[in-house]
């Protein structure tokens, strides 16, 4: 039973995710210690305060669409902690809390070394992951699940990593935070479109639902494709390493997968189709860590 339960809590904390908050602060981390400014105890902190935040954020989501009927029996996705009774309601919104103010713990030695602009930030983190599937209005289901990714895993992840190590802002590193945020939010939007079907009948409405299936499928397009215009513009701008570029054509046999892929519950869909999102979601997580590998070399020097 402890090994079952010990699973269930893997589960929930959806370690896939994890890597992409992971890589994203590693880039930062690596953009300083090029320029000389890397410390260990700072790195430390921070790799483990995004950590802390994202699991935070899908204990939050495992509860709340729970409570709120998205995960029911005809769920296509991974199995959820509460939706199939492995983790009490009660349990989950103990642990989420418990995650939280050890990330509003650990993010207070942030405050120290980097002033008021990260007591903002980290206060901004913790209530959007609060407020991500809880509160009255939740902001992923009015469609703000992206944009949040998006901020948060990119410009604040990179950017705010590099400046709290190097003590400045660099528009270099914010530019890559944005390449990085597209594809974490390309991850976010593939699972999105898998449950577009589920998330519209409990009235969740993601920006996959807001779109329509064929405006999700070129959303996806983009968010995965763009970043690789920013590899270029950053190459003529500053000199940047063109590396990431020879992941191009794996991006795009998953934009072409999702571009003929109809998600259970739309007409002409089953859920046998929901595998190729579910592929698409691994497969993207995946690449962004290697978008960021491969981009390594350059941001160390």
């Amino acid at each position: 039973m402890r090994a079952v339960a010990l699973r269930a809590w893997w589960s929930a904390a959806r370690p896939r995710t994890l890597f992409v908050g992971l890589a994203a602060v590693s880039l930062g981390i690596a953009a300083a210690g090029g320029e000389g400014a890397f410390d260990p105890l700072r790195a430390g902190v921070i790799v483990l305060t995004a950590l802390l935040l994202q699991i935070g954020v899908n204990f939050a989501n495992d509860l709340s669409d729970f409570v709120r009927g998205v995960d029911g029996p005809e769920r296509c996705g991974p199995p959820r902690a509460c939706q199939q009774g492995l983790v009490t309601p009660r349990a989950m919104a103990g642990a989420t809390a418990a995650v939280l103010l050890g990330a509003s713990a650990s993010g207070l030695a942030l405050v120290l070394w980097g002033g008021w602009p990260y007591a903002v930030l980290g206060a901004a983190s913790v209530a959007a992951a609060v407020l991500y599937t809880g509160g009255p209005r939740p902001l992923g289901y009015l469609g703000l699940g992206d944009l949040l990714v998006l901020v948060f895993f990119g410009p604040v992840a990179v950017g705010g990593s590099f400046a709290l190590l190097r003590g400045r802002w660099s528009g270099e590193t914010i530019a890559a935070g944005i390449a990085v945020g597209l594809l974490a939010a390309a991850v976010l939007h593939a699972n999105n479109m898998r449950d577009m079907a589920g998330d519209r009948r409990a009235g969740k409405r993601t920006l996959a639902v807001r779109l329509g299936l064929r405006g999700a499928r070129i959303y996806f397009a983009l968010l995965v494709l763009a970043p690789f215009g920013i590899v270029v513009s950053l190459a003529r701008a500053w000199g940047a390493d063109l590396l990431p570029l020879v992941l191009l054509p794996w991006a795009l046999v998953w934009v072409r997968r999702v571009a003929t892929a109809v998600p259970p519950g739309e007409p002409g869909g089953s859920r046998q189709e929901a595998a190729v999102f579910d592929g698409a979601l691994a497969a993207v997580a995946r690449l962004l860590v290697v978008f960021v590998l491969t981009w390594l070399p350059r941001w160390l020097g």
